[in-house]
């Protein structure tokens, strides 16, 4: 599917995590060079630490990584996995020669952030498989067609996983969240973590341990970047 409005239009991008840390990447590597792969492809450590500063990504800061980490692997960082593969997959780098080097494309569309936030985000949500990273070996029903349309009505305030969970796959909300939260978990890695790293959806988290509520609104990238069946049943926002 493509539900992207032109990509001659700017857009607002300050949301978009994976394209702040996909133009970090780029220009780390025009300016160090090709990055090192250990023997299994991951990328060395030496960038890993690197890309935990600089990136700052919410909920896996610095400070949050070595907390649990003595030293950064890639697969400590997930973020960083994630990009790894989306850069991969977009044939924005390629390995060669036991490094992680740019395309030309890479470098093409490097002032070219509209653009290179779709090629992105189209790989983030509808090319790369999440299921890796889920504990869940059943896959998520449904299609991204009906995730954004749904998300698109749901989230025009805010919403929760539970509440997503019932509206796409029936029950009740405290119920899925008492006993299905396997189901959660897959809705979040699968649709709505992809979301909130592509800038189009926000996370806030209230409450800590079995009182954490996690809560979903659109940001102003959404409905900039996004043209839904949905739209038209949107009702204008109220503001006091």
């Amino acid at each position: 599917m493509n539900p992207f409005r032109s990509p001659n239009t700017d857009l607002p991008l300050s949301h978009a995590l994976i394209l702040k840390a996909a133009l970090l990447t780029i220009g780390y590597i025009e300016k160090h060079g090709p990055i090192g792969l250990t023997p299994s492809k991951a990328l060395k450590r030496y960038f890993v630490a690197w890309a935990a500063e600089a990136f700052d990504w919410p909920a896996y800061t610095v400070e949050d990584l070595y907390a649990v980490n003595k030293v950064l692997n890639e697969h400590d960082f997930p973020p960083l996995v994630i990009l790894h593969e989306v850069l991969l997959s977009a044939k924005l780098a390629r390995h060669f020669k036991g490094t992680l080097r740019l395309t030309d494309l890479a470098r093409k569309l490097k002032s070219e952030p509209t653009r290179l936030w779709m090629l992105l985000t189209t790989h983030l949500l509808f090319v790369i498989d999440h299921s890796p990273y889920t504990r869940s070996e059943e896959p998520l029903f449904g299609n991204w067609d009906i995730f954004l349309n749904v998300i698109n009505i749901e989230a025009q305030v805010a919403v929760t996983e539970e509440r997503l969970c019932s509206v796409l796959y029936g029950g009740e909300e405290e119920e899925i969240r008492r006993r299905d939260f396997k189901l959660t978990a897959s809705l979040y890695v699968h649709v709505l973590r992809p979301l909130c790293w592509a800038g189009l959806l926000s996370e806030h988290r209230t409450g800590t341990g079995l009182n954490r509520r996690d809560f979903y609104t659109k940001t102003p990238l959404w409905p900039a970047a996004l043209k839904l069946e949905t739209d038209r049943h949107l009702q204008p926002l109220t503001r006091h």
